[in-house]
């Protein structure tokens, strides 16, 4: 069961997918680091320094551009109902949303941080750490994007209140993400990931349950 929920809302959520799918965060995430050497001008050594958590600024903003049709479109069309008459419970629903919306935006991320490294003028070891504390830190930013989401679908101005409310909430992956960048005993990685784990494990319950109230209500 787990697969086919998978493979349906990853038709939805990737790139060209039945629910608009697009690539805005990607290209995004890319602007802002096209944008950045503008702003702060051309030095080399500026760009190295600061460039790594301007690129973790950038994934999580990027990040928060999909949540508007995440988890909304669905309960209006009463998929989770027709799901909880299948025998689906909705941590599962929301369980296999959060690990599509993980590969739908991290992936692409991930690739496009080598050419934003590029243009920041990363160092080849801080690009390698910044690789690895996004793979360790996306997990999470999709956990609590899949949670305000579903926390947020059934009301009104949901979106813009779910984008309000992830930002602070994604401040320690942000804070221990880009720290790491400035740690070499890989610590900041280790507590990333942590958080990370904690998130994707407390997530599906969370909004598992908002799902349920919003479907009964």
């Amino acid at each position: 069961m787990i697969g086919a929920l998978l493979r349906r809302d990853l038709a939805v959520l990737l790139p060209g997918g039945r629910r608009g799918g697009s690539l805005l965060p990607l290209l995004f995430f890319l602007a802002v680091a096209m944008l950045y050497p503008f702003a702060v001008g051309p030095e080399p050594e500026l760009l190295a320094r600061t460039g790594g958590g301007v690129i973790w600024v950038a994934a999580l903003l990027a990040a928060i551009l999909p949540l508007e049709r995440l988890v909304s479109a669905d309960l209006e069309a009463g998929v989770f109902d027709q799901l909880h008459l299948r025998g689906v419970s909705e941590e599962l629903a929301m369980a296999s949303r959060l690990l599509a919306h993980w590969l739908a935006f991290a992936p692409l991320l991930l690739l496009a941080a080598l050419p934003a490294a590029t243009l920041l003028n990363l160092p080849s070891e801080t690009l390698r750490t910044l690789l690895l504390g996004l793979l360790a830190g996306t997990p999470g930013l999709a956990a609590i994007g899949v949670a305000i989401a579903a926390l947020t679908a059934s009301l009104r101005g949901g979106a813009a209140l779910s984008g309000l409310m992830v930002i602070p909430l994604a401040v320690p992956i942000l804070i221990f993400g880009a720290g790491s960048l400035a740690r070499p005993d890989g610590s900041g990685l280790a507590l990333t990931a942590a958080i990370s784990l904690g998130l994707c494990a407390v997530a599906p319950f969370a909004a598992g349950a908002a799902i349920r109230a919003a479907r009964e209500g």
